[in-house]
């Protein structure tokens, strides 16, 4: 006689993921939106697109099957060619369609195009992250592109369409096209003036011959690429195909086996006489990648956020469900003070993240903003990167062993976790850059501060912490010392966004982050009263 609990195999089981508003469930960023006077109704849409069973689908599809590298056809010709499963094709025409990979420079009316955009790619990255590198890739590499104007007028309108063509054609016969970028070489990695890749001029292009190390959706369009010029490292726009319409010299050598981004691929490269087109001033290689740099950083850093949001929210819709000693997970005290916490920081990364993006909108004509900008946008990709890894951890625990298997999306979440900490400087880059930023500009970086501390001190008094920070700098040792400068700061403008938002955890979020005496794990910080607000918050019912 077979047991009617065993018939029944849903029996104190959580429900699957998926068929939700991710916007509108997500009360933190719902609010970042309405206090930036962002069309809530369009990003409602957005989330439930995103949000469908459907999509989520898609996203462990294209993960569950990798791209596959196809060096040569059968008879030993040169292909060069990457073959990505239908699902993740899906994606990007799903992402480009609804403009996360140039909407903030097509000169639309759309409220807050920064922000806007922020909450698409906060929202998309909840499906699949992997899709979001050329998609981020492409709204970057446009602001490089501003430098050479003539070559960006050129190429816009197919970068501007929503529709993504992924036919391996040359670009103008193409109905959309997609950027990408090869920075990084095997001796120099970070530092790239150690890169030894050249470029020979041929009238009005160049040949280069070298190889990267590391570019990512080998079968963009095109990729901004550094070499080695006469007169210094610089910037060049490298199609795939040449103009008389044959394959540019661009030879992948393999494909990266890495810990997670499994859906995107991420090739090594070598260029062999590979034609391309300057891109802003000889030997200002450097300067002109910096606005792509800082693009792609703020990118890494709300992607992050996003990783934490959607880890947190399929922990939620566990411990909502699931029912241990005769109550649900949820309403055990030590559950609910370790999601409290998880939430509470959660809380903070939204509230920095959308912080910079308004800061991005105001920065060309507001220097303080610009100001914030330099000094915050490695600082936010340094603590809302570092510390996604262990808030997705964290809510994989909250699902038990079933977290850890590879038959829920946990699994994945974590091994992706670690990347955008890494992506465009990892975080001793992110350090040193907030002290070069303060060295370069230090009147501003210490009016920023103090705005800052201004803003915060509403809610939490930070005048120790910033006492400190300003010791460390002025000190010898601040290079030694340039992680705890770096997360000092953007702990402080994390506070201050939340106290700029009225955040009714702004003094909580100092308290439990600001002081000495705090314990490393979640769920130890004592939240007190606050921590069914927060929970009910992280996911609306």
């Amino acid at each position: 006689m077979s047991s009617g609990l065993l018939e029944d195999a849903s029996f104190n089981q959580s429900p699957a993921f998926g068929d939700v508003d991710l916007f509108s469930a997500d009360r933190p960023l719902a609010d970042a939106a309405q206090r930036a006077g962002l069309d809530l109704a369009n990003l409602s849409a957005c989330g439930k697109d995103y949000g469908a069973a459907t999509t989520f689908d898609l996203g462990r599809i294209a993960n569950e099957n990798p791209p596959r590298l196809h060096l040569v056809d059968g008879k030993g010709n040169r292909l060069d060619y990457v073959e990505f499963h239908p699902a993740y094709h899906a994606m990007m025409a799903k992402s480009i369609g609804h403009g996360i990979h140039a909407s903030a420079h097509d000169g639309s009316d759309e409220p807050g195009p920064v922000s806007t955009r922020a909450v698409r790619l906060y929202l998309a990255t909840q499906a699949e992250s992997g899709h979001m590198c050329p998609v981020t890739m492409t709204h970057a590499c446009i602001g490089a592109l501003r430098s050479e104007p003539a070559l960006l007028a050129k190429w816009l309108p197919r970068i501007q369409t929503r529709t993504y063509d992924p036919r391996p054609l040359p670009w103008w016969e193409k109905n959309g096209v997609t950027l990408g970028m090869g920075m990084t070489e095997r001796q120099g990695g970070t530092d790239v003036r150690a890169n030894i890749t050249r470029a020979v001029a041929h009238g009005d292009h160049v040949e280069i011959t070298g190889h990267k190390w590391f570019m990512s959706a080998p079968m963009c369009d095109a990729f901004l690429v550094l070499a080695q010029a006469e007169g210094g490292l610089t910037c060049y726009l490298m199609p795939r195909y040449r103009p008389d319409g044959s394959r540019n010299q661009i030879r992948f050598q393999r494909l990266k086996d890495k810990l997670g981004n499994k859906s995107n691929a991420s090739s090594e490269v070598e260029f062999h006489g590979a034609y391309a087109e300057r891109v802003g001033a000889e030997g200002a290689g450097v300067r002109t990648i910096i606005e792509m740099v800082n693009l792609t950083r703020l990118d890494c850093a709300i992607a992050s956020a996003a990783q934490s949001r959607i880890a947190l929210s399929q922990a939620l819709n566990h411990i909502r469900n699931r029912s241990v000693f005769q109550r649900r997970l949820v309403d055990q005290p030590s559950m609910r003070a370790t999601v409290a916490d998880l939430a509470l920081e959660l809380e903070a990364q939204v509230a920095l993240v959308f912080r910079l993006c308004r800061a991005s909108e105001r920065a060309h004509d507001d220097p303080a903003e610009a100001a914030y900008v330099r000094l915050l946008t490695p600082a936010a990709k340094f603590l809302v990167c570092k510390s996604t890894p262990q808030l997705v951890y964290e809510s994989l625990e909250c699902l038990g062993g079933n977290g850890y298997t590879e038959d829920l999306p946990l699994a994945r979440y974590f091994r992706e976790s670690p990347l955008n900490a890494i992506w465009e400087g990892s975080g001793n880059v992110m350090a040193l850059d907030v002290l070069r930023a303060a060295g370069r500009h230090p009147d501003q970086a210490m009016a920023t501060v103090s705005a800052l501390a201004k803003t915060a001190a509403v809610a939490f008094d930070v005048r120790p912490l910033t006492e400190t920070l300003a010791k460390v700098l002025q000190s010898g040792d601040a290079e030694r010392r340039a992680r705890f400068l770096c997360e000092g700061l953007a702990k402080i403008a994390a506070l201050a966004a939340l106290a700029e938002a009225k955040s009714d955890f702004a003094t909580l979020y100092g308290d439990t982050r600001l002081t000495g005496a705090k314990f490393a794990q979640f769920g130890t910080a004592d939240l007190g009263s606050a921590e069914q607000a927060l929970v009910d918050r992280a996911l609306a019912a």
